[in-house]
């Protein structure tokens, strides 16, 4: 399944049905464009310094991010004392990306939003906010840190034909 991005009208509506772990993990993902996996995978020590060096799963590039002070409040209020989305069985695992993908799917469900939404959807909706916003497709990719700026592209202009159609 093709994730699409979610788009601005729809996704507070989305947010505020998810639990509340789910939902900050995914206002992170939206706020940084991380892949969810990557967020779910946070330490607590890595958002108590304000910013983090992150090395992503799927590439094991690196990233440094500086967290702002809103979300650093909001993932330590809900931090474990390992992982700031803990499991829900263990504290020394995190959440699962399958846990927020069925939260995000019952959100989409009852709002009715048609499509393919799932945790990728933050991600892309990062870059489509960007590319609008600088109208750049080398920036997004440098800030989604993709090495091919053909994949950013498959991002950012297969949601604008949508949101033209």
């Amino acid at each position: 399944m093709r994730t699409k991005a979610i788009k601005d009208d729809s996704m507070e509506h989305v947010l505020a049905l998810l639990t509340r772990r789910n939902e900050i993990a995914c206002r992170v993902a939206l706020a940084y464009g991380l892949r969810i996996g990557d967020v779910l995978s946070l330490r607590r020590w890595q958002i108590e310094q304000g910013s983090a060096v992150i090395k992503e799963h799927k590439t094991g590039k690196r990233r440094r991010l500086r967290w702002s002070q809103f979300l650093q409040k909001q993932m330590l209020s809900i931090s474990g004392d390992v992982y700031v989305f803990e499991h829900r069985l263990d504290k020394n695992k995190h959440r699962t990306r399958q846990a927020v993908y069925k939260d995000i799917r019952r959100a989409a469900k009852a709002l009715r939003i048609d499509g393919c939404i799932g945790t990728h959807s933050f991600r892309k909706s990062y870059a489509v906010r960007k590319f609008a916003a600088t109208g750049s497709v080398k920036k997004v990719r440098e800030l989604l840190n993709h090495s091919d700026e053909a994949v950013t592209m498959l991002y950012v202009l297969a949601e604008i034909a949508d949101t033209n159609r």
